[in-house]
């Protein structure tokens, strides 16, 4: 069966009870020993959802939770989510810095950048374009850098501008997966042969069984977004968790490809659109076909409406494999156990 959580939707059916572990064993990575946490689980810093509630969550049941200093709208409020966040947890936690285009001015990155230095944060995520800047200006703050990137190539460059952890993206992910299309059953195997650093596999990673397996490819762990939304403490309303339980693993948009910037959204009435238009208009659509309907007070006035129709959201092709609505403790603890029984009575048979 798909999760031994029982979906929402099920409520009442009874289930026959999972196998017990025959035995248990600690999954110790350099992951793990480098961030000082309990399992090799990271949540990636993910917009509007990445908030100080639910990465505590994820650090408080023995993963790595990570907030977006974007999400909170301004310099000051940043430093107030930090400390928010360092006093609903004492374990470790990161906070991310997403450096991306953008329809207006751009976020003041250096500010929040200074923030977190100045709040001690100890462990950060970049994300976006290039991370020398920010790999250079938190290393010397004696931060423990992570960078995300979607092909071997960045995270090449990554590892030569000093980044501690890698985070390899494959093409599976929500969000922005490049241009390359490469998926993570042969990104993170081709991680293995020419990283130096440890990495984490991300991407369509929502189950023990692909905690194995990405292992198992040479991976030191896993970073998870969309299987975090749809948990009890993410702020999403019931309508996009519920959609994520309903989905298959095709229900999802490639948008914008056309103007290599390609983002990976759920299947809903305005991708539709924006597929269809982006269709239509082949080589001579531009951005300005549907930037009323991608933008993202839009989408945040869907949220804020229950209306899972009303916006584009990010979700990747982990959604075929979401059918429970758990909380964070209880999706990693499951998470964990089943990865533990994979590697003992499966790969050990």
């Amino acid at each position: 069966h798909k999760s031994t959580l029982t979906p929402p939707l099920l409520e009442g059916i009874e289930h026959p009870p999972c196998k017990q572990n025959k035995a248990t064993m600690p999954i110790q990575t350099r992951v793990t020993t480098l961030l000082n946490i309990e399992h090799p689980i990271i949540m990636g810093g993910m917009t509007g959802v990445g908030t100080p509630e639910l990465a505590a969550a994820v650090s408080n049941a023995g993963g790595l939770g990570i907030m977006a200093i974007h999400n909170a709208g301004s310099p000051e409020r940043a430093r107030l989510w930090i400390r928010q966040l360092a006093s609903l947890t004492s374990k470790p936690f990161g906070v991310n810095l997403t450096i991306l285009p953008s329809m207006g001015p751009p976020p003041p990155y250096d500010e929040y950048a200074r923030v977190m230095i100045d709040e001690g944060v100890r462990i950060v995520e970049t994300a976006g374009s290039s991370p020398r800047k920010w790999i250079e200006m938190f290393r010397k703050a004696g931060m423990i850098t992570i960078h995300k990137c979607v092909t071997i190539r960045h995270a090449l460059s990554a590892e030569r501008y000093g980044v501690d952890i890698v985070s390899l993206d494959g093409f599976e992910c929500a969000g922005h997966p490049g241009e390359e299309d490469v998926g993570n059953f042969v990104l993170q195997a081709k991680g293995a042969r020419v990283l130096t650093k440890p990495y984490v596999c991300s991407g369509g990673v929502g189950d023990g069984r692909q905690i194995a397996a990405a292992l198992a490819l040479g991976a030191d762990g896993v970073n998870c977004g969309t299987r975090f939304c749809a948990t009890r403490e993410c702020n999403w309303p019931s309508s996009f968790k519920s959609r994520m339980v309903e989905a298959k693993e095709t229900d999802t948009v490639l948008m914008l490809r056309r103007l290599n910037n390609t983002c990976r959204v759920f299947r809903n009435d305005v991708s539709n659109q924006v597929e269809e238009i982006e269709r239509r208009k082949g080589e001579e659509f531009g951005f300005q076909d549907v930037m009323h309907l991608v933008n993202g007070k839009r989408g945040r006035e869907a949220e804020k409406n229950n209306d899972a129709d009303g916006g584009i959201w990010s979700a990747g092709q982990v959604v075929g494999l979401i059918d429970s609505i758990p909380t964070v403790k209880e999706l990693m603890d499951e998470m964990v156990r089943d990865c533990e029984e994979i590697c003992v009575d499966r790969l050990n048979s």
